[in-house]
């Protein structure tokens, strides 16, 4: 194969050609092996970065690999780590007993209906209360059964006495039961090591944050009073639910 070079002086020898166009055609045969050297670095460059890049890639592959067989080496079908989770499960299914408890005793048969929410932000406030009832029973429903799909006892619903007389002092409970299961949720998922019930538990948490917002506008407070929910502790929120757990009669 011909060099750039060759080319370049074979037609600038050519019968015909100015002078002036000659010497140019000199010149770039002069500059042809510097402009072809350059050619060949650029092209070698190329492929350094492209190596580079592959490797990088593999290198990511291998991490991800790695991230992912150190989530299941947490998360083994039987184990501490899975106790934990229990335990933290558990945790989140006393409240939601607690919470389910007090809508289904409080509304219908025996409690309060329709009639006794007049007057109040939103017409639809019985109906909007129930729905709230059949969330919290749905989440008891969704934390009994991935408890036992792992292998685990849940806890048993106990009995509760909420000290409300009125509707408006119902409410008033509501909204406090509603603002501690969502600090609650936020202060638990840290503590679950598998992902799937991580995200499980922040589907849960954000409806129990939809719920307060609700019934804090209801009981004409803010319905989002700060930019950051704050996270509690097991012991602080069983210290903030205890009082409303007493002893079961013989007839329970």
């Amino acid at each position: 194969m011909r060099s750039l070079r060759d080319v370049l002086l074979e037609a600038a020898s050519r019968p015909g050609v100015s002078q002036a166009s000659r010497r140019s055609v000199f010149a770039l045969a002069a500059a042809a092996p510097l402009a072809f050297g350059l050619e060949e670095a650029l092209g070698q460059g190329a492929t350094e970065r492209q190596r580079t890049a592959d490797q990088r890639r593999k290198n990511q592959r291998r991490q991800n690999q790695r991230r992912n067989q150190n989530r299941r080496d947490k998360c083994p079908d039987t184990g501490k780590n899975t106790q934990a989770d229990i335990a933290v499960l558990n945790y989140a299914l006393t409240l939601e007993h607690l919470e389910y408890a007090f809508y289904r005793d409080g509304l219908g048969a025996g409690g309060f209906t329709k009639h006794d929410f007049k007057g109040y932000l939103d017409p639809n406030l019985y109906a909007r209360l129930l729905d709230i009832r059949n969330h919290e029973g749905a989440h008891v429903d969704a934390l009994i059964a991935t408890i036992r799909g792992l292998g685990g006892d849940p806890v048993e619903e106990l009995c509760y006495d909420f000290g409300y007389d009125t509707a408006r002092e119902f409410l008033g409970v509501a909204q406090a039961l509603e603002n501690t299961g969502v600090s609650a949720y936020d202060g638990a998922i840290a503590d679950i090591t598998d992902p799937a019930l991580q995200t499980t538990g922040a589907t849960i948490a954000t409806v129990e944050a939809r719920h307060a917002a609700y019934l804090n506008l209801i009981n004409r407070t803010n319905p989002f009073p700060a930019a950051f929910d704050t996270p509690l502790p097991m012991d602080e929120v069983l210290a903030i639910a205890g009082p409303f757990i007493v002893a079961c009669s013989s007839a329970g």
